[in-house]
Formats: C-alpha cells, structure tokens, sequence
C-alpha cells in the first residue's frame, strides 16, 4: 500500500490554537488524553482521563518493587474456578486476576475507563476471546467495578473483531489494537467496535526500515494512516472511537492534536507538558477531506476482509509481530507467578 499524505489545507479559525500553559494541556482541550502505563505514580502526575495495559505494560509495573505485593495478592485470589487457558498454561488466570487488580487500582485515580488486555495467545480464536473478555468483566465486577469503566482491548485479526461484535452486542465495550491497515479500522467499525488503536510508531518503523530513512513528523506514515481512518469515520458517521497509539516521538502526537483520544506514555507526556509551544489542532470531525468509498466489511466479507488486509505488507507483518510480543510478555509475566507459586 502507497501511503500518502491527504490533511486538508486549513483548520478553521476556531480550532486553530488552543490556549494553554503547555502542550500537554492545550491537547486535553482537543483530544481526550490517555496514559499508556500501569504506573500509578506517572498517572496520578499527568491526570488523564483514561489509561491503557497491555502484558508488557502490566509486566513492567510489577518489576517495580513499589508493585511487588500485587502479585501475592493475586495468588491468594486465584480460586481455581476458571480453568486454565486452552492453551494449558495453568498460570493464565493468576495473570488476569493481576491484570485486572492493576486495573482496579488505576481507576481509583482516573476519571475515565481502563483498558485491559485479552490474553493475545487467543487472537485467532473467536469463542476463545469472548469467553476472556467475559472472565475479564467478571472479575472486575467482583472488585465492584462497573462495566461502564472498562474497555475490552482485543488484537484486530478477523477472529478477534467477530469477538468484539459479540461483546459490543452484550453490553461490553471493546478496544480494538494492534491495528494496522485501513481494512481492519473499516471492519472494525462495521462490527460496532467502541474504540479502536491504530499503532502510529509501529507503522513508522516498518517503513523506516524498508525506506532507509526517516520521516518528519507530517510524512510520517503513522501519522497519515491516522488521518486517512479519521476522516472516513466522520464521513460515514461511525460513532467507533479513534485513539491513536504507539508514538516514537512527540511530534507525531502534534500531528494528531485533534484526534478523539491519543494514549500516550509517561515520557511523551512530559515532553508535552514541558513545551510552551503553541499546538495547532490538525484534525476536527467536520475537516472533510475523505475520498474513500464506504466499503462493506461485515461478519460476511472475510474474503475481502482478507484480500484488502493482505495486500497491506506492512500491516500483516506488523500484526503478526505484535500478537508474537504479547504472548512472550504474557509468559514471562506468568512464569514470574510460577516462580513465586514455586518459592
């Protein structure tokens, strides 16, 4: 796929300029500002609204030794009800109740939702997935948490979002990630998706390895991608939330000011919060600027679900790479709990 750069000329006078002390502040006028991190002390520091996990995220907070009793306390919450993964890892459980107990403590500092993560391990199994993601909302419900606060992240494959239209159809609100190529935003939308993470930086990269060079921010093919999904969402109406995901660098995040949510980790957000530069608002819902057709990717088009995805290198490359970095996180965060469960 040939990425190319279509940002309409000119925002209009009223979305110009936010004013603000910094940048950090100038984009929570525009876009609603997520944390990317399990650390509650970055958190509590950067107040947004919402905070994504993930299994690298939730094994980085408890390397922390200020996160080390958490694990313990998930040991002694496991009662055996839930059998073990399909793929026999007797640890799978103890990992979610750790998950969901981070998630549990994050939403006591923020306002919004917590998104926690389905064990990527199940990315090409539907039932699989909806049977997670239920465990995930029970668990949460039995520390008092409403399913009002929480977001479901599922990898986008095509198994995944036939998952997330089962959750969405019960009341369970999904975050779609891993999300790479224009076919999997539009088959998203299609299944009713609340939220999806297109992957700004991981795009980049791929590119900047095929190209041999690197891209100012406006070029970025991240950033582009992100802009191409946006406008077809407002021009077909879709109420399915961008967020966009996986930033190198802080100019990429200026080039989305704007976008409905931006999730963004602890050191960006100091970079933004120590800039005193004006930010300009680069995307708006009525912006225009969409020259897609509406493509039909519902529960019945897997075939072009397929083609269009896999005509997209980049995507099926990185997909594939992110649902492998997952899974090795999750299995070191479990054989941390075999380690423990074994001392």
């Amino acid at each position: 796929m040939k990425v190319t750069a279509t940002y309409a000329a000119e925002a209009p006078p009223s979305a110009k300029k936010a004013t603000a002390k910094n940048q950090l502040d100038a984009l929570k006028e525009m876009s609603k500002v997520v944390a990317d991190t399990g650390e509650i002390d970055s958190i509590k520091s950067y107040r947004p609204y919402d905070v994504t996990t993930n299994p690298s995220l939730v094994l980085k907070a408890v390397q922390n030794p200020q996160y080390e009793h958490l694990l313990g306390e998930a040991l002694a919450m496991d009662d055996h009800s839930y059998p073990a993964a399909r793929c026999s890892r007797p640890q799978s459980n103890v990992a979610d109740i750790l998950a969901v107990n981070i998630g549990a403590d994050l939403l006591k500092i923020v306002p919004g939702r917590v998104s926690t993560e389905c064990d990527a391990h199940l990315s090409y199994d539907t039932q699989a997935t909806i049977e997670k993601g239920l465990r995930i909302v029970d668990l949460y419900a039995k520390k008092g948490v409403d399913t009002s606060r929480l977001y479901i992240k599922i990898a986008s494959t095509w198994e995944g979002i036939r998952a997330c239209e089962a959750l969405q159809k019960q009341g369970i609100e999904t975050n779609m990630t891993l999300l790479f190529s224009f076919a999997q935003a539009a088959a998203c939308a299609d299944a009713g998706a609340s939220l999806i993470s297109p992957f700004v930086g991981r795009i980049m990269d791929w590119y900047k390895a095929k190209e041999g060079r690197s891209f100012a921010p406006h070029e970025d093919p991240g950033v582009i991608s992100v802009h191409r999904i946006y406008k077809y969402y407002k021009q077909y109406k879709y109420n399915t939330i961008v967020m966009a995901a996986s930033f190198r660098n802080a100019g990429e995040i200026r080039e989305l000011a704007g976008c409905d949510n931006i999730t963004i980790s602890p050191a960006l957000l100091g970079e933004l919060e120590a800039s005193t530069e004006p930010l300009p608002r680069k995307l708006w819902p009525e912006m225009g600027g969409c020259s897609e057709p509406k493509v039909d990717l519902t529960a019945e088009s897997y075939d072009l679900f397929k083609k269009l995805h896999g005509e997209d290198e980049m995507a099926v490359a990185k997909l594939a790479e992110g649902i492998q970095g997952f899974s090795k996180d999750q299995e070191k965060l479990e054989s941390m709990v075999a380690k423990l469960v074994s001392s």
